[in-house]
């Protein structure tokens, strides 16, 4: 077995089809799928029952652990060579898998990362930008995370997974950035430069959480005795306060970051929200429109949401493919 996919889920059901789909599309690499149920009161087991596919397996745990706990259960439970791990709201390129064990071969490293774009619930890319390249990635990891996607991206050889540890149970939405932390003490990463990974906005990421962040990321300044760039974490914040509306409290977060040394990203970010709004009123292309990156992920993106159900193991979904790339 080459690859084993963990998917810890908790009453998503809708959200994990599509995940689980984009999973199971994984072109050219052997691959199990071990879903770790979070006490799902939903349809979620029929959800699972009905893609009839022999390579997903479930794990359940009668009681909510944690989305450490469950990651680390499901790992312990796996058999592949490499482990991946993606979100129940998250969603892969095709050519995820493939594309990261390659870089890994031709690199003979045993960590990958890629790039990610953001999207609606609709389909629809609301920002995307290529990863730093492997040495920017291993000089700023201490002090903020800048690998795109949460813990969706990374594929990690199974042996350096056992050797830094599980992910920290303490930790409940900074505990794949203290992972990469580890990971990059044990060495350097590789990197895929496509956006290979789709990160799904909704009302109920776990990045809304932000007490939590700010929390988990103290605890993780103790841990690894490093300093983190409180202006970055702050412009974060306010990206996560607008998704939730709260328009004060994310100028608020914003005019920290500017006073923690962000001013520059401040008026980036300023103007990403009024370009963003102007585009989205009057209905015009985005100023990534003829990005071939964002392109890229475009293309696998209208493929998962637009084609009918050609494979009788997965699910037709019934969504309509994306319409334009809004910002």
């Amino acid at each position: 077995m080459e690859v084993s996919v963990i998917v810890p889920t908790r009453n998503r059901s809708g959200l994990l089809a599509m995940t689980l789909r984009s999973v199971l599309r994984q072109q050219h690499v052997d691959l199990e799928v071990v879903v770790v149920d979070e006490a799902s009161t939903d349809d979620t087991q029929s959800v699972i029952a009905g893609f009839s596919d022999t390579r997903v397996r479930v794990l359940r745990h009668e009681v909510p652990c944690g989305v450490s706990t469950a990651r680390n259960r499901g790992a312990a439970a796996a058999a592949g060579e490499w482990l991946a791990f993606v979100d129940d709201d998250d969603l892969w390129a095709p050519d995820k898998l493939a594309q990261q064990l390659r870089a890994a071969a031709s690199t003979d490293r045993d960590w990958v990362y890629t790039g990610s774009v953001n999207i609606s619930d609709d389909g629809d890319i609301i920002y995307g930008r290529p990863p730093l390249p492997p040495e920017q990635m291993m000089m700023v990891l201490p002090r903020y995370n800048a690998i795109p996607g949460g813990g969706s991206n990374v594929v990690v050889h199974r042996a350096a997974w056992e050797r830094v540890g599980p992910f920290d149970t303490r930790l409940r939405n900074t505990e794949d950035w203290e992972m990469w932390i580890r990971l990059a003490k044990h060495g350097p990463p590789a990197c895929v430069d496509r956006p290979l990974l789709a990160y799904r906005v909704h009302a109920t990421n776990a990045s809304l959480d932000i007490a939590e962040i700010v929390n988990g990321t103290k605890l993780i300044e103790r841990l690894h005795r490093t300093t983190a760039d409180w202006g970055h974490l702050h412009r974060w914040l306010a990206e996560s306060y607008l998704r939730r509306g709260q328009r004060f409290a994310a100028l608020g977060q914003l005019l920290r970051a500017a006073m923690r040394g962000q001013l520059r990203g401040v008026v980036a970010d300023f103007g990403d929200v009024v370009r963003r709004r102007l585009t989205h009123r009057s209905h015009a292309e985005p100023p990534f429109a003829g990005d071939p990156w964002i392109a890229d992920a475009a293309e696998w993106l209208h493929a998962l949401y637009g084609q009918n159900n050609d494979d009788p193991r997965l699910p037709r979904t019934g969504l309509a493919a994306p319409s334009t790339l809004q910002r």
